[in-house]
């Protein structure tokens, strides 16, 4: 069906809807089940790359606060901050050595205090990392396990003497040579640890270690913060049998390591003990295997968590593309599946991703900032929680590192050097990682052209993207055009229309490869979004004249529903 056709067959279709329904529709006052977290705006702050208040190139809580105001003028609800915890630092703050602390290089608890009073003042929750598959080895629940098999800690982790042998075979994410199994001499016994060796998995069939993690929970509750984002948390139980698993398991670890015995077990204890007594957003990462596992975590009356982040999609942006056929299938099936129980998180990036327009965009000079502002408007138009990494409203793009000491991402570290001893064409390596690695997304939030991008007068942690001069916030501020105000925009749309949170989404022009197009409908009021994800024109053939269709918002600003989408065009449009 040409872009003409659909919009006019969807058109006449609302106009015969609206005038034989009109006096039916239930007013956006009585939508059943609404709920503030359903139709917040997320905003994920990575703290160490976001603004340094001290000089020491490195971004902190004083940092944050001193930008609370370009923070309420995005427009969003609620702020996602990375681990800001006690740590030594290994993974980027997921190591946690005090649940109850905050790390040196971030600041202290009056910063913290503060930071959570200033946004609440603007009307801004604040939702945090909840850590809790694994502890730092600095812990000192983890000195007090590995200090003697008879400590009362020695349960927390989970431990395989030696006199047993070897243990069964499990795959880790982060180590160098991918064994989940690292041998302690002091206590003649292995640890379990699923990501870096110095990430050692929590045992969670302990009941006193739960009964810990609820406490860390409450403590940061009763400090006024309104959510929590369970890192990992599909990961936590564990079959402590450790039985054999398939040669090869490891090509699909997911279905072996998540949702483990009991999981939903702890989830309700979780409930009860912490999330019923306190009005706070509970999101997993990660879904389990399957549909009938994210329905699991998320049901409301189920009594576990709010919503899940599933990674089907995001998972699709690959060195040398990805298929739209795909994402459109991979969208439609989760919303299908959730259409009437539970909700979702709608994401393309994160501090885990490479940057979202060099990912699923265009990053060239030529289609940066309108396939930036395309990809802002699916984002944003679609059923369920949107979550929205900072730094991507600005556009920003990889930094092109190229060079291995550029990077400071453990994981990639650790794999160039599995991947340099198994034989791996290191060059190759390079340019996939300098196209997805972590780091990318982790460069400094460009503030301004002046040095270090008004980031920090020292030196920063991470080299910043050599594009800041033109690419920064306080250039886009001054130009009603920009991705910014783009953003902004579209935030505001989004809150001031149930329709695009609660509304019904139905795909059309499935087939399409170049474009998405989809309807959202709720009491009457019929919307359709329609997304070109090419850089060239993309052509109907026909001239049906649109000019009843009201135009909610454009990415180009000069619409002209002829039946021709710019590249990258992005149409929001109310039909009558």
């Amino acid at each position: 069906m040409s872009l003409k056709n659909l919009l006019t067959a969807f058109a006449i279709a609302a106009t015969a809807c609206c005038c034989n329904q009109q006096s039916t529709h239930p007013p956006d006052s009585e939508i059943p089940g609404r709920k503030w977290w359903k139709e917040a705006v997320v905003y994920q702050i990575y703290p160490r790359s976001f603004q340094d208040a001290n000089g020491d190139g490195i971004g902190d809580l004083r940092g944050i606060i001193s930008r609370l105001d370009y923070i309420r003028s995005l427009g969003i609800d609620v702020v996602w901050l990375n681990p800001i915890y006690s740590s030594p630092n290994d993974d980027n703050g997921y190591d946690i050595s005090d649940y109850r602390n905050i790390m040196k290089d971030f600041g202290t608890m009056d910063d913290f205090d503060n930071l959570v009073s200033g946004m609440h003042r603007r009307g801004i929750k604040l939702v945090m990392d909840l850590v809790v598959n694994h502890s730092s080895d600095e812990h000192e629940w983890f000195k007090q396990s590995r200090s003697s098999r008879n400590s009362p800690y020695r349960n927390y982790y989970h431990w395989w003497n030696a006199e047993r042998g070897k243990p069964p075979y499990r795959y880790s994410l982060f180590d160098v040579n991918h064994d989940a199994w690292r041998y302690d001499s002091g206590s003649k016994a292995y640890y379990l640890h699923y990501f870096s060796p110095k990430q050692p998995d929590l045992n969670w069939e302990n009941p006193a270690l739960r009964k810990e993690v609820f406490d860390i929970m409450k403590f940061w509750a009763e400090k006024g913060i309104d959510g929590f984002r369970l890192d990992a948390f599909q990961f936590v139980a564990k079959d402590t049998g450790f039985p054999q698993w398939p040669k090869g398991y490891e090509k699909n670890f997911n279905d072996y390591y998540s949702m483990g015995p009991h999981i939903h077990d702890y989830l309700k204890e979780m409930y009860k003990e912490v999330l019923s007594k306190y009005n706070v957003m509970s999101v997993a990462e990660g879904a389990g295997r399957n549909f009938a596992d994210a329905h699991e975590l998320v049901d409301s009356g189920r009594k576990e968590l709010n919503m899940a982040y599933a990674f089907d999609a995001v998972d699709l942006g690959k060195p040398g593309g990805y298929s739209l056929l795909r994402f459109k299938q991979v969208f439609t099936r989760w919303d299908s599946a959730f259409a009437k129980e539970g909700w979702l998180s709608i994401f393309l990036a994160n501090h885990d991703q490479a940057r979202l327009v060099t990912r699923f965009g265009n990053d060239s000079p030529a289609f940066r900032e309108i396939s930036s502002k395309m990809l802002t408007t699916f984002i944003l138009s679609m059923r369920g929680t949107p979550f929205y990494y900072n730094g991507d409203e600005l556009g920003m793009t990889n930094p092109g590192f190229t060079r291995l000491e550029q990077f400071r991402d453990k994981a990639t570290l650790n794999e160039y050097q599995h991947q340099k001893a198994i034989g791996t064409d290191m060059v190759q390596y390079l340019k996939n990682i300098e196209f997805s690695g972590r780091d990318n997304g982790r460069t400094p939030f460009q503030w301004d052209s002046s040095t270090n991008a008004g980031f920090s007068s020292g030196k920063s942690w991470i080299e910043l993207n050599p594009d800041y001069k033109q690419i920064n916030a306080a250039r886009e501020e001054n130009d009603s055009n920009s991705c910014l105000n783009y953003f902004r925009k579209m935030v505001r749309l989004r809150k001031e229309n149930p329709v695009l949170v609660y509304g019904i989404y139905q795909l059309l022009d499935p087939a399409n490869p170049d474009v998405y197009a989809y309807t959202r409908e709720l009491n009457g009021k019929k919307w359709l979004v329609v997304l070109n994800f090419r850089n060239r024109v993309v052509t109907s053939n026909t001239g049906i004249d649109f000019s009843k269709a009201r135009i909610m918002i454009d990415n180009y600003g000069h619409a002209s529903l002829d039946g021709h989408l710019k590249p990258y065009e992005a149409l929001l449009l109310e039909l009558p």
